[in-house]
């Protein structure tokens, strides 16, 4: 957790926050989605909170690159999710409700490597296997990468 979210912590306990997010479908030459295995064994894209002062573009290349070791350029916006479906209760009680975005990104460079405290494993997965594996809700047509504007789940 940065320190801006664990000053905000110190000052609200685990009351719910709300915390703008985004999220990377990397896709490989088969059309194939990178996934990080989390050392809890659970599966998420790259992904990760925007700190202070960052775009969002910059926020999901940081991530991608702490994560994964890939230098990447966002392309396009795959999806907007948030409310109820995005909450989550941790298991030391925080509450937080993620505002994620989800860009579709092109590789331009770097070499895929584990290098983050958060990663166990990383791997390209197909589509449809990504997103049964993810634990974040992420809604099948996000994947689409056919679709012609960024999906929105309906109220």
């Amino acid at each position: 957790m940065s320190e801006y979210y664990t000053k905000l912590r110190e000052r609200i306990g685990s009351d719910l926050l709300l915390i703008p997010g985004v999220a990377a479908l990397v896709r490989d030459q088969y059309g194939r989605i990178l996934v990080q295995e989390k050392h809890d064994g659970s599966f998420s894209l790259p992904a990760g909170a925007i700190e202070p002062g960052e775009t969002t573009s910059y926020a999901v290349i940081r991530e991608v690159l702490e994560e994964t070791g890939l230098h990447v350029k966002p392309v396009r916006i795959a999806g907007v999710l948030g409310g109820f479906p995005c909450r989550v209760r941790y298991d030391n009680g925080h509450q937080v409700e993620y505002v994620v975005i989800v860009f579709d990104c092109d590789v331009i460079s770097g070499e895929l490597r584990e290098i983050s405290d958060e990663t166990r494993s990383l791997q390209f997965l197909h589509p449809d296997e990504a997103h049964a594996r993810l634990a974040f809700p992420i809604p099948k047509e996000v994947f689409d990468s056919h679709l012609a504007a960024a999906y929105f789940p309906q109220p």
